[in-house]
């Protein structure tokens, strides 16, 4: 256990050696609870709001489909044009 002081502003210093642990660094957030009368420090990745549609459930559960499907050979390419790539969407409506 250690002893850490807070200082002006209800400041505090996470030792380097936890925050290296961690993986955190200057200007990164973490989140913080209080849990039975403790204070519980998580570490945070704050998602840009235009990046946010990526990690909607709707577009999670497509990612995690589109993974299985690779995962599972059900897929084409790489294709070296646009040419080549309708082609082959072609060929596989025929069937």
């Amino acid at each position: 256990m250690r002893t850490l002081k807070i200082v002006r502003n209800g400041n505090l210093t996470i030792p380097s050696a936890w925050r290296k642990a961690l993986g955190i660094a200057d200007g990164d957030f973490v989140n913080a609870e209080m849990v039975g009368g403790q204070i519980v420090l998580r570490p945070a990745k704050v998602v840009d709001a235009e990046d946010a549609w990526f990690y909607t459930k709707e577009w999670q559960k497509g990612e995690a489909e589109a993974d299985r499907d690779i995962a599972e050979g059900r897929v084409a390419g790489p294709f070296s044009s646009g040419d080549e790539l309708i082609r082959a969407l072609h060929r596989k409506s025929r069937r």
